[in-house]
């Protein structure tokens, strides 16, 4: 089987960090989101990856490359514009070549084993495997009606009034017959070829449809709180790892990955934590739940279940919490008392000054 990422998409919910970084590039647990997606992909040997890519599609390339690293071959598929998964699927069919494949959104994360969920798909007839979480806000995604002998009897995407709390995850298995029906489906009033449309379309002309529910988490990271959630759901797998020398002033409690030429001082590091190469922390509190990125500098700050990207700097910060720094933000602060908690997202480069409340 070959595999489709999705990779376009101009990343809205995640402004500004997107103004500037593609969403799929944004880290959890100091690794891009994507990067999780090809590892998954490779670990259940399909290694012909399509990647399709819009605006974003120089700095996606830079960061994955030609896959080498992986073992993979990739091929880069350009979407000049957003206008639906269906669409997606109707630029990549030379790529795809009438063969099975996996299709993954570049941007969602799922606890169960991908093994588990390909298994066998390939040898059978079966035109379509989909993947089904229970959702608290079905209203936000594709939602799937199950009829009387447990088959999906109708999709709907984002409906008013949900038949089921049941979602669409965003990893899909199909075989050639879905591009007949991406051919036969209309936009919707989205102006979107929906993949829920073409799914529908499959299913109304008696297409063997089966689907799965997932039993782990499922998280779609394209907003700030699910992204800081899938940080920590994905640090409380962490194992200590040592790869500098730590100083005997420092204070380490649960699990904490640290990079190379790392430098804390007088501090205390709570974890589930990570902290990247090149990071100098001093008299803070950092953790739980942080990914600290490459080159990041912290003084005299606390900082917990938080992402800072590479080359961050925070200093006199009282609290930092449940926030997403972009790629060398400052964000300075006099640290006292009368010092409010601070939770926001801040795009790269960003400058903010909290000394005057």
């Amino acid at each position: 089987m070959k595999g489709l990422i999705l990779a376009g998409g101009s990343g809205r919910r995640l402004r500004p960090i997107t103004h500037t970084t593609a969403k799929q590039l944004v880290p959890i647990a100091n690794k891009p989101i994507l990067h999780y997606v090809i590892e998954d992909l490779i670990g259940v040997g399909i290694t012909d990856l399509g990647i399709v890519v819009g605006d974003t599609s120089e700095e996606i390339e830079k960061s994955v490359g030609n896959g080498s690293q992986w073992g993979a071959e990739i091929t880069y598929i350009k979407q000049d514009k957003p206008e639906g998964l269906a669409h997606a699927v109707l630029i990549a069919e030379q790529f795809l070549d009438q063969e099975k494949f996996v299709m993954y959104l570049g941007d969602n994360m799922f606890e169960d084993s991908l093994h588990e969920v390909v298994t066998g798909f390939e040898e059978s007839s079966t035109n379509a495997r989909l993947l089904l979480s229970k959702v608290d806000i079905p209203q936000a995604f594709g939602v799937a009606e199950i009829g009387e002998q447990g088959k999906i009897k109708k999709l709907t995407e984002k409906p008013e009034n949900p038949k089921s709390d049941l979602a669409l995850v965003g990893v899909y298995l199909f075989d050639p017959t879905i591009h007949r029906a991406v051919r036969a489906i209309e936009p919707s009033d989205r102006g979107e070829l929906e993949i829920t449309d073409a799914i529908q379309w499959m299913i109304d002309n008696e297409k063997a449809i089966e689907h799965r529910t997932l039993k782990g988490w499922w998280i779609d990271t394209g907003k700030k709180d699910p992204l800081l959630l899938c940080n920590e759901l994905v640090l409380d797998e962490i194992k200590t790892q040592f790869s500098s020398q730590i100083d005997q002033t420092v204070t380490l409690n649960g699990e904490i990955a640290i990079g190379e030429n790392v430098e804390i001082i007088d501090s205390n590091i709570q974890g589930p934590a990570i902290i990247g190469s090149g990071v100098r922390i001093e008299r803070s509190n950092i953790g739980p739940y942080v990914s600290v990125g490459d080159g990041c500098k912290i003084d005299n700050s606390t900082v917990e279940r938080s992402v800072l990207m590479e080359g961050s700097f925070v200093s006199g910060v009282m609290k930092l919490t449940k926030s997403v720094l972009g790629r060398e933000v400052e964000i300075n602060g006099e640290k006292s008392d009368q010092q409010k908690p601070t939770s926001i997202m801040l795009g790269d480069k960003t400058k903010m000054d909290l000394s005057n409340g």
